[in-house]
């Protein structure tokens, strides 16, 4: 007889013969296994009590901050500036960021109630960006908080104008790691002793209006960053227009210290090429939260792609791009080191080893608004002739949109930019997309999206509290009269050109409005000297001629 927990098994087993008999697994591991799903079972529902009772103790004695609890009703709070009529909140769509930071009078800025951004506190390398600039809080303050995510440590902010007035200056002095430097008397008498004047690489430049003038100011405001990025502890230093955005791609993170860091250490400059923004409508208000089609450069692309696309690219103007065409640099903090015009650095004492980011840009949104045409026209005192407007400008578009601006009625003048300007036709785009002329770039417009979000969203009591700018708001309401920022005071090997503020405005030569004069009859050139490298303007990229010359 057989057991009935036994079974004749059919199969030959070599070891037992034929017909031999198969005994099924023990059945005593039937308990054991019963027994380890309980123990999982109570561990997996014992765990989770266990911490979540752990993470109440330790808020209930203040070793936790619920930074939930902070997040503001949807109707209570409203940030100071916003129309209390306007019922958008945080879940409605997105505010616009232009009208946010337009209608702004409080110094405030959008850090959470109690949250510490420490940025750039432990940030290697220590990266600062100078720039020149009179433009208003809806187009500063956005480009400095995107370069804050990006790694910047340190911005150093030469001033006028707009950016100039008390209550607008005191909201960027309040954020932290922001420097102004004042365009003041004092600060035009140093730079008037700058060596710059007695040297021979900036001196095509000297004496010109408009364009020219802004161009020898920058310079010169870069000689002072470099001595502030010295003494503040800078590794790098970067010069960049309040209408230009830093694009890192190809590092391993989206930061300027990620991609700086992989840098090789016998590397002096590196030089991001410039994208230039392509825009899709007439009506763009604010640039950097709507604007997200660019044309790539001419060393990002294939020359076949580049010269072959050129005429469907160029839209119709004279150029591949509106305006310059080769890039803006970082250069390494190091001795002896000076500008070489807005888009370069060089050094004293050696040729700088330059390299070109192959992925990495700087994305240039030029004439983006209707108003960009007006607003230089208003800028420059030049007359509206194809001849004079070749003394104020330095690159062909920029002389034709003058011209129309000072000439045309609103009406042509609307429709002259959408033939040059505004890239209307899908098709076209679309084409050019797929060529790889013209690419997508949102990361920009997400990060400025949020941060406009967050600037309506959050009301001014939580921007006050929050311990960041608390001392420096403070200052800045107490203090109803504008204080400008003392200029530094060691720019070495000054030459003696003085500035006399008692003069007119001449054609021999203007910084800041006030007349340059040397101690003599007239400023002295030094004489060319073999190897001095002339300043690099801007320039426009490579046109159908080069590629006729290189055939």
């Amino acid at each position: 007889f057989v057991r009935p927990h036994l079974r004749l098994v059919n199969s030959i087993d070599p070891m037992a013969g034929h017909g031999a008999l198969r005994r099924p697994p023990a059945a005593s591991s039937a308990p054991h296994q019963s027994f380890t799903s309980r123990v999982l079972l109570l561990l997996l529902t014992v765990l989770p009590l266990a911490l979540a009772s752990f993470a109440f103790v330790l808020q209930w004695r203040g070793g936790i901050d619920d930074l939930t609890s902070r997040w503001p009703a949807a109707d209570a709070h409203r940030f100071p500036v916003m129309d209390r009529n306007n019922n958008s909140h945080l879940g409605s769509s997105a505010p616009d960021c232009a009208d946010i930071l337009d209608r702004s009078s409080s110094p405030s800025f959008p850090y959470y109630r109690g949250w510490n951004f420490n940025l750039g506190k432990d940030l290697k390398p220590k990266i600062c960006i100078t720039t020149s600039t009179s433009a208003g809080l809806e187009q500063i303050i956005p480009w400095l908080f995107y370069h804050k995510v990006l790694g910047v440590s340190q911005f150093f902010l030469f001033v006028e104008g707009k950016a100039a007035k008390p209550h607008l200056s005191a909201v960027l002095e309040a954020i932290p790691g922001v420097k102004l430097i004042y365009r003041t008397r004092e600060l035009e008498e140093k730079q008037a002793r700058s060596r710059i004047w007695n040297e021979t690489w900036l001196a095509a430049f000297f004496y010109k209006p408009c364009n020219y003038e802004l161009f020898v100011k920058q310079s010169l405001n870069m000689e002072m960053a470099i001595v502030m990025a010295q003494n503040t502890g800078m590794d790098w230093i970067i010069h960049l227009d309040t209408d230009e955005l830093l694009h890192p791609a190809g590092a391993q993170e989206y930061s300027l210290t990620s991609l700086l860091s992989d840098v090789p250490a016998n590397v002096d400059m590196v030089v991001f090429p410039n994208y230039e923004s392509t825009i899709e409508r007439d009506d763009i208000k604010d640039p950097f939260s709507e604007v997200s089609m660019f044309k790539k450069n001419y060393d990002h692309l294939p020359k076949e792609t580049y010269f072959g696309l050129y005429k469907e690219a160029s839209h119709g103007n004279p150029n591949y791009f509106l305006t310059y065409g080769n890039g803006k640099s970082a250069a390494r903090i190091q001795n002896h080191l000076r500008p070489n015009g807005a888009h370069r650095w060089h050094n004293y004492m050696k040729a700088p080893h330059e390299i070109k980011f192959e992925e990495a840009a700087v994305l240039h949104y030029t004439y983006t608004k209707f108003s960009d045409l007006t607003s230089r026209r208003d800028r420059c005192g030049c007359k509206p002739t194809k001849e004079d407007v070749k003394r104020c400008f330095m690159l062909d578009f920029d002389r034709a949109a003058f011209i129309i601006a000072s000439t045309a009625t609103e009406e042509e003048m609307l429709r002259w930019y959408n033939e040059h300007v505004v890239w209307s036709d899908k098709q076209v785009n679309l084409m050019l997309l797929r060529k790889g002329i013209l690419a997508r770039i949102y990361a920009p417009m997400v990060l400025l999206t949020i941060f406009c979000v967050l600037y309506d969203a959050y009301n001014e009591s939580d921007l006050r509290e929050s311990g960041v700018f608390s001392s420096a708001i403070a200052s800045a309401q107490a203090s109803s009269k504008q204080k400008s920022t003392s200029p530094i005071e060691n720019l070495q090997n000054r030459s003696s050109v003085i500035l006399d503020p008692t003069d007119s405005i001449s054609k021999r030569g203007r910084i800041g409005g006030k007349k340059i004069k040397s101690q003599a009859t007239a400023r002295k050139i030094m004489e060319i000297v073999g190897g001095v490298e002339s300043a690099m303007p801007p320039m426009s990229p490579p046109g159908l001629d080069d590629f006729s010359m290189e055939m």
